[in-house]
C-alpha cells in the first residue's frame, strides 16, 4: 500500500504501468520543527486552479530534490505540474514555491522486494540560502547490520502532512497543520531494499503518516538521509517502512542526477 496525499483528493488511481495512491505519510507522535531541517520541503500539485501539499521531500543538491516516485507519478496521472516550497509551514497563498520538472523512475513498480519508488524534482536555477543533506555510502546499511550496528540505531524522520489517528466518537480522524514535523523512530528490520522502523509510541518512537511519502529519514541527528518514506501500516500506530538509498538501484537511479558518496 502506498500513501498519497491530497487532503481534498485521497484516492486510488489506477494506471497501465502501476498502481498510484494518494500521496502519503506525515509525522506521528513528533513536534514542530521550525527551523530545524531547512532542507526538508514539501511537494506541492496543482488540482481545479488550487496548489494543495501531495507529499514531502529533501534538496539533495542546489538544483534536485528527492522525492518518491508514486507521488510524481500520481502528479503526472492526474496533469499537474509539480511545485517545491520549503517553507515551514505551507500556505497557497504565501508559499515560497519554486517550479521544478518530474523525473520518476522508471523502473518504479509494485514489487515488494524493490519498487524503484525514488523519484526527483529537478529546478532549473539553483536553490540559494539551503545547505543540502548528504547520501549514505553504498552498503552503508548492510555492513552496519553484519557487525550489529543497526540495533538501537535511531532514525529521524521530517515531514508535512497529518498527525497521528484521534480515535473516539466515530471514524478515526487525522489532523493536518500543514507544517513541517520531527519525529525519531528505532530500527526494526532490514530488507534488501527497505528499513523498517518502529513508530510505536508506546516503546516511545514516532514515525510518520498520510503526507510524508518521498521524506527523509535521517540516520540519527545526522545529516544524512538514511531512506525516504513510502508506506506502513493503515492507521499509522506501528511500522515505517522506507526506501533505502545506499541499496545499487536506488543508487543507479540517483547517480543521473547528483555526485554519490
Amino acid at each position: 500500500m502506498w500513501r498519497l496525499f491530497p487532503l481534498s483528493l485521497l484516492a486510488i488511481v489506477i494506471g497501465a504501468a502501476a498502481l498510484l495512491a494518494s500521496p502519503a505519510r506525515a509525522i506521528t507522535y513528533g513536534s514542530p520543527d521550525g527551523s530545524g531541517h531547512p532542507n526538508v520541503g514539501a511537494l506541492i500539485g496543482e488540482f481545479d486552479g488550487q496548489k494543495e501539499l501531495v507529499c514531502s521531500g529533501t534538496l539533495i543538491s542546489p538544483t534536485v530534490f528527492l522525492t518518491a516516485s508514486h507521488c510524481t507519478a500520481y502528479l503526472e496521472a492526474v496533469g499537474s505540474g509539480a511545485w517545491v516550497t520549503f517553507d515551514s509551514e505551507f500556505d497557497a497563498a504565501t508559499s515560497t514555491l519554486y517550479a521544478g520538472t518530474m523525473h520518476t523512475n522508471p523502473a518504479f513498480n509494485q514489487r515488494q522486494s524493490d519498487s524503484g519508488d525514488i523519484a526527483v524534482v529537478t529546478f532549473a536555477s539553483p536553490v540559494a540560502g539551503i545547505t543540502p543533506a548528504g547520501l549514505p555510502a553504498a552498503g552503508v546499511f548492510d555492513a552496519m547490520a553484519k557487525k550489529g550496528g543497526l540495533h538501537g540505531q535511531t532514525f529521524t524522520a521530517v515531514g508535512y502532512g497529518v498527525h497521528e489517528p484521534v480515535i473516539g466518537g466515530g471514524p478515526p480522524s487525522f489532523p493536518f497543520t500543514s507544517d513541517r514535523w520531527v519525529s525519531t523512530s528505532s530500527f526494526d528490520a532490514l530488507n534488501r531494499a527497505w528499513l523498517r522502523l518502529s513508530q510505536n509510541n508506546a516503546t516511545g518512537d514516532g514515525g510518520t503518516c498520510f503526507g510524508d511519502s518521498g521524506g527523509p529519514n535521517f540516520l540519527g541527528s545526522s545529516g544524512t538521509i538514511a531512506a525516504i518514506t513510502i508506506t506502513g501500516d493503515s492507521m499509522c500506530l506501528a511500522t515505517n517502512v522506507v526506501y533505502r538509498l545506499d541499496t545499487a538501484s536506488a543508487r543507479s537511479f540517483l547517480d543521473d542526477f547528483v555526485t554519490l558518496p
